[in-house]
């Protein structure tokens, strides 16, 4: 019989499941974003491999983080100092943001 982690704050639905919902479909867009620069790979050429290797790094980085940011939610709100994981957000940034800019040049380009 598997035990199931208990949150570590009083109420479940609270902003660490929240969050961590709000990561997953971030995830799930970029592995959406990932497949559509796939099916680029007939028509633009082999360059489409580099957004597609950003955006699945970028989904891999948030899956592997997922765990240890809940875990900080969690406590955060049962010691009533939560801290925003502003790195995140700011690599998650950065990578949409190249992915936006490889994708024009894909389209120009190539």
């Amino acid at each position: 019989m598997t035990r199931t982690a208990q949150p570590r704050h009083e109420d479940p639905g609270l902003q660490p499941e929240r969050t961590v919902l709000s990561w997953g479909r971030t995830m799930l867009a970029l592995c959406t974003a990932a497949a559509i620069f796939l099916r680029w790979l007939p028509t633009h050429g082999p360059f489409v491999l580099t957004l597609f290797g950003v955006a699945t790094c970028t989904a891999i980085g948030i899956y592997s983080t997922q765990r240890s940011r809940y875990r900080r939610g969690s406590a955060g709100i049962s010691n009533e100092h939560v801290t925003p994981d502003a790195v995140a957000v700011v690599v998650t940034s950065t990578a949409v943001l190249a992915l936006g800019v490889l994708g024009l040049i894909t389209v120009v380009v190539f």
